[in-house]
């Protein structure tokens, strides 16, 4: 009776059995890609979880967190630390000039020199050594933002301005 009734309301049993099947065949088709992301799921937690139990790993979260803590008090020191480095750098002399000369005609070897020592302000001094055969006398100047109140040599100047730049110039 019942196959009478579906034959008789226009609907085909053949086409309705091959909508079934394809239906079905998605339904296995979904089912076994739900299984294969369980499974690699699974793998995945017994890795996480070898050799450890709901304790052990409550441990093992608690040591991570503390040991993050450690990083976090370390990065803060060293962060003050840089900037302690970086404040002792700015009056550190990082500037060096060094000009060799000969201060009489009469001396050779070049053995008096010019020497600027200055910060990363251009603040410091300058050193000028004049050896003659009496002696060797030496004089300091102080230099402020690449100047200085004294008059300079011109080796002095050669000295400050290899300092500050950084190569010598003609």
């Amino acid at each position: 009776m019942l196959l009478g009734s579906i034959s008789s309301s226009g609907i085909n049993i053949d086409s309705s059995t091959m909508g079934i099947y394809i239906l079905l065949g998605i339904l296995v088709l979904i089912v076994i890609i739900c299984l294969a992301q369980v499974g690699s799921m699974k793998r995945k937690y017994n890795s996480f979880m070898r050799g450890t139990s709901g304790k052990n790993l409550e441990k093992i979260f608690v040591n991570r967190l503390d040991k993050l803590e450690g990083v976090e008090l370390q990065e803060k020191e060293n962060k003050e630390l840089i900037q302690n480095i970086g404040n002792t750098l700015q009056t550190a002399i990082t500037k060096i000039g060094l000009v060799k000369y000969d201060a009489l005609d009469e001396m050779g070897g070049r053995l008096s020199f010019s020497l600027a020592l200055l910060d990363q302000k251009d603040d410091g001094v300058v050193i000028n050594a004049i050896h003659s055969r009496e002696g060797c006398y030496t004089y300091i100047k102080e230099i402020i933002r690449g100047n200085s109140a004294v008059l300079l040599s011109n080796e002095e100047k050669q000295a400050v301005d290899i300092a500050i730049h950084g190569e010598e110039k003609e």
